[in-house]
């Protein structure tokens, strides 16, 4: 857009490099170079030009448009090169960059032409349409990490579906568990976001147009044809009707693409504190500078998920914005769907970073069975509290099984000795602790379901991936 079109003023005409926002410093850590690209201006701009000549060809095809005219818009639509940042400046006296961006076409196209650019159609159809065809790029990329992130939880839970480890619960042992169950944690989890956001893209992602009021009357009794046109060619879903005021379709991709970096953001807190100097059971992928710290040569800090968690946080922050922008005025909305404009993509990619920056450090864990198996020693039996209050209440009451287990608990911890001595210790107890399963103490023995519970999750992901 030549600059001083749709009326920027001489300081707003300035170069884009020099006023439009910079990401460049804090956006790279957070996303990946694709989403970036997806999102970016020009991503937008191309879905409303992509607009402009599919509803052009389809109202031609319909009689409603002169062919030599909408093969005329298709053209420049197809060969013109407007600057977003230019665009977005020229936007602020309509509140909208379709309104310079129609004139910005009209002023290219020769005068039979220019005047049946964005015929019957309104800004928010070219926006929200645009919105769509970025939004289905994003799903493609973020379901393909989601593919790589579950490929690595689903190695992890194979390669270590008999390594035991302690469960934690509030950052404490509970129990005896594996950590390929852990890792089958986070595979059906992944899974199931990756469902959701599959389920959005294939139903959710459908084009927009309506005209000014939401019932195209200015194309007649051809507007449900041109609509089911425009969407095929853009391959976008046919609404059942303008869905101008109706934000649930975006706010449903919205908050599937929130779910997929919260999957993600487990796995890297899982990660960040499985790598504390005293766990030390996990540790990320090794590389020339990851973890680095600015003073402290002995770090190897969690970065990868440092990145994975703050992307998560931005993007479960930023749906609650889409959220609150559902409640519209009418048949247009006053400030709630423009305030999408900017945090959609945000979110799509602060999600997609997530996604793709734990697929990474997932797929090169490297996992300490041994450090496992000292932790879980370490703490004198503590672990199998559960089981010896339940074989210990046939023989001598629940209530003394419990009361019993519970004052040898304490005093491992005060007197650092094993469950095994504390309980031989008690009254009462001494006497039948002959009478227990010999491998009482062993956590081996108490890990239930736990081996089960990952081959269904195994299952789970070869009917899906069809992996080995």
């Amino acid at each position: 857009m030549p600059p001083g079109e749709a009326g920027a003023s001489s300081d707003e005409a300035s170069s884009s490099e020099a006023s439009s926002f910079d990401d460049s410093l804090f956006g790279p850590v957070f996303t990946t170079d694709d989403l970036a690209e997806a999102t970016s201006g020009r991503a937008w701009v191309a879905g409303m030009l992509a607009f402009e000549a599919a509803l052009a060809t389809a109202e031609a095809e319909v009689g409603l448009v002169p062919p030599d005219a909408a093969a005329a818009i298709a053209r420049c639509c197809r060969q013109a090169d407007i600057d977003p940042a230019a665009l977005g400046r020229a936007a602020r006296l309509g509140a909208s960059p379709a309104i310079p961006l129609v004139a910005e076409l009209r002023r290219r196209l020769p005068a039979e032409a220019e005047g049946w650019v964005h015929f019957g159609a309104t800004s928010q159809d070219v926006l929200d349409t645009a919105l769509m065809l970025v939004l289905r790029r994003v799903t493609e990329l973020v379901l393909a990490d989601l593919g790589r992130l579950a490929r690595a939880a689903a190695t992890l839970a194979k390669e270590h579906r008999s390594t035991i480890t302690a469960a934690r619960t509030l950052l404490q042992h509970a129990a005896p568990t594996t950590f390929g169950r852990r890792a089958a944690g986070w595979l059906v989890a992944v899974m199931e976001a990756g469902d959701n956001l599959r389920e959005a893209r294939r139903s959710r992602l459908a084009v927009q147009l309506g005209g000014p009021a939401g019932t195209l009357a200015s194309l007649g009794r051809s507007g449900p044809r041109v609509v089911g046109l425009v969407a095929t060619e853009l391959g976008l879903e046919v609404p059942v009707l303008p869905w101008h005021t109706d934000r649930t379709r975006v706010a449903e991709v919205s908050c599937a693409l929130a779910l997929c970096a919260g999957a993600a953001g487990k796995v890297a807190l899982d990660i960040s504190l499985l790598m504390q100097t005293e766990v030390s059971e996990v540790f990320e992928p090794s590389a020339a500078g990851r973890g680095a710290s600015s003073s402290l040569p002995h770090k190897r800090n969690p970065a990868m998920a440092v990145e994975v968690l703050a992307a998560c946080r931005r993007a479960e922050a930023l749906a609650g914005v889409v959220l609150s922008g559902m409640v519209q005025e009418q048949e247009r909305a006053v400030g709630a769907w423009q305030a999408e404009w900017q945090t959609v993509p945000e979110l799509a990619r602060a999600a997609g970073g997530a996604v793709s920056f734990a697929a990474d450090m997932l797929a090169g864990l490297e996992v300490s069975p041994a450090r496992m198996a000292q932790n879980l020693a370490g703490t004198g039996g503590l672990a199998l509290a559960e089981r010896l209050t339940t074989e210990l209440t046939p023989l001598i009451g629940y209530s003394e099984a419990r009361r019993s287990v519970e004052a040898a608990s304490r005093q491992v911890v005060v007197a650092g000795i094993s469950l095994q001595e504390a309980l031989s210790r008690e009254p009462g107890v001494a006497e039948v602790m002959p009478r227990l399963p010999p491998d009482v103490f062993d956590p081996a023995g108490w890990l239930g379901s736990s081996e089960a519970f990952v081959d269904r999750a195994l299952e789970l992901y070869h009917k899906a991936y069809g992996d080995d």
